[in-house]
């Protein structure tokens, strides 16, 4: 009996000692850099609910693609359905602060839909929590009204620019750009 004791003592003495590490639950993360992580940050997060058609355009690797989507984001979450240019259903999204449900007949398994969802909380979601979730790696978030960026150093490794029926995403380091069109007022 007094073994158990001693040994529930000590136990409770160094898991005291332990320091605390952060925990992001089970929210799933991209590298914006090869070695900064970004935490999706869960849907109450977002600036304004959104429930509307977007058209997309895609710049990667020199090649231009254009699809349609529709958008329902709000604080309980991010559901995107994306269609071709006749509206053949290209892929749907979802996202409810825990893992990315993605499925699709056209992309291939590689895509990694929480570099969507990344992209678009930059874009949309709001500036306290984006800060706050940049606190703690080697980049700094900017907003200024209609534009943010994020810089590695002095470099700016993305940067938005949005306006009442555009939004702009510009990925420096990793070679692309989102032109999102609708009515953003």
């Amino acid at each position: 009996m007094k073994n158990k004791k001693l040994t529930i003592i000590l136990i409770l003495c160094c898991c005291s000692c332990v320091p605390k590490i952060p925990v992001k639950g089970n929210r799933p993360f991209i590298y914006l850099t090869n070695s900064s992580k970004y935490f999706l940050l869960p849907a109450g997060d977002i600036e304004k609910p959104l429930d509307m058609a977007q058209r997309i355009s895609v710049s990667w690797q020199g090649k231009d693609y254009f699809f349609n989507a529709w958008v329902k984001a709000d604080e309980s979450g991010i559901e995107m359905t994306l269609l071709n240019e006749l509206g053949v259903n290209m892929g749907e999204l979802s996202y409810q602060n825990g893992p990315v449900s993605f499925s699709s007949p056209i992309f291939p398994p590689s895509l990694k839909p929480e570099y969507i969802v990344a992209d678009f909380q930059l874009c949309f979601y709001n500036v306290a929590a984006l800060r706050n979730a940049f606190k703690d790696y080697k980049l700094l978030f900017e907003d200024m009204g209609n534009v943010r960026r994020i810089f590695q150093g002095k470099t700016v490794i993305i940067e938005i620019e949005k306006n009442q029926n555009a939004v702009r995403l510009v990925n420096h380091l990793r070679g692309y750009t989102y032109t999102l069109e609708g009515n953003f007022e």
